[in-house]
């Protein structure tokens, strides 16, 4: 009896596991929702950027054309001084000595030209009234003469040595602000001195050097030459050490003419207003220059994954899903890419759940984003 009962019971297990799993072959799924969007050609404005070194609208390196000691600095790094200011003070003594010498040897020689022109004259009196010879004038003539030629000398040297006494004052070539200051009180320093006392930048406006890629190069090339390029270079802007945009607009002032062989890349330089001097040489910066792309086909950065790196997305094509690789552009404008190969106007990708749920060969139910976002809305407010 028992035996017939285990049986009966295992029978009745079988055929309810069967019914079981019938029933669920016709519970059908739902079809999974998801957001697309239909792609389009828009304008967009998008910036390059490049890292830039700023520096002085002029930056006049202040060296000594003499040989001493610094004994008086007269100013410090950050400094605004005018041309003509007192920078540095080297050792007067031996100059000033050779000046005095010099200015001695000077009135000396004036004295021995005074003493020659009366002989001079004396001997020329003399000769015409037939007291002395020919060659006794001519003698006197001489002297004097020489003693011109060496007044001559020493005034020279006398002027060498104003020169000397003058440069043991170094005085600043120009307006501007004091760079670094290398060298102390009590430092030799000399013409031969590889570093610079010190540099002064004139900052009213201010140089930001930087780089640009051979393609950008080409592409602005391409619209009138490397001579007309900056006819056709729009105006940049400055992005400041701490985030912030200067708020003064620049201008390309300056091209090389061809390109770096290591690097590529042909130099630029953007030249800014700065009359509030917030822009120091040395400083560093980024700068951006706006290109417009007439017929831009933007692609959310979220709707695209990448594999072996590559991108791509998913078009929604007949109610199911299909990968295809897109091209992108190195630029992006906002949140999204800028898309030059793989997608054209009218199609149509799926821009939620991409990288997670959706999958290549997936039957979805394409909604809109605005319809996507209400769902989700009402999901998290529950």
């Amino acid at each position: 009896m028992k035996t017939k009962f285990t049986l009966r019971a295992m029978s009745f297990l079988a055929v309810s596991a069967l019914l079981f799993s019938c029933q669920e072959k016709t519970v059908q799924q739902p079809i999974p929702e998801y957001a697309v969007m239909v792609i389009e050609e828009e304008p967009v404005i998008v910036k390059n950027s490049f890292p830039a070194i700023i520096s002085g609208y002029q930056d006049a390196e202040v060296r000594s054309n003499v040989s001493g000691t610094i004994i008086k600095k007269h100013i410090d790094k950050g400094d605004m001084v005018k041309k003509g200011d007192l920078l540095f003070e080297i050792d007067h003594a031996p100059y000033q000595a050779d000046y005095n010498m010099a200015l001695a040897n000077v009135n000396s020689a004036k004295i021995n030209v005074e003493t020659a022109k009366l002989t001079a004259v004396n001997k020329t009196n003399l000769y015409e009234k037939g007291i002395i010879s020919e060659y006794e004038k001519k003698l006197a003539d001489n002297q004097l003469e020489s003693a011109e030629a060496q007044l001559q000398q020493a005034e020279a040297k006398l002027e060498q040595a104003r020169i000397n006494l003058d440069y043991s004052y170094v005085k600043s070539p120009n307006d501007g602000v004091i760079g670094d200051i290398p060298f102390s009180v009590g430092s030799l320093v000399g013409s031969t001195t590889s570093e610079a006392l010190t540099t002064v930048s004139q900052i009213d406006r201010v140089d930001a050097d930087f780089s640009i890629n051979e393609k950008l190069m080409l592409y602005y090339t391409s619209k009138g030459g490397v001579k007309d390029i900056l006819k056709y270079m729009p105006e940049v802007e400055l992005k400041l050490a701490d985030g912030t945009t200067y708020e003064h607009k620049g201008t390309i002032t300056s091209v090389s003419g061809s390109l770096d062989t290591k690097t590529g890349s042909a130099s630029m330089t953007a030249t800014f207003p700065n009359p509030a001097k917030i822009l120091r040489s040395g400083a560093t910066g980024v700068i951006f220059i706006p290109r417009e792309i007439y017929n831009a086909r933007l692609v959310p950065q979220n709707a695209t994954f990448e594999m072996q790196d590559k991108k791509f997305v998913y078009i929604f094509n007949d109610s199911i899903t299909e990968m295809r690789e897109i091209k992108v552009d190195n630029l992006t404008y906002e949140q999204n890419y800028i898309v030059t190969e793989g997608l054209e106007t009218g199609d149509v990708i799926v821009i939620e759940g991409v990288g997670s749920s959706v999958k290549n060969g997936m039957k979805m139910k394409p909604i809109t984003k605005e319809e996507a976002d209400a769902k989700f809305q009402k999901a998290t407010t529950k």
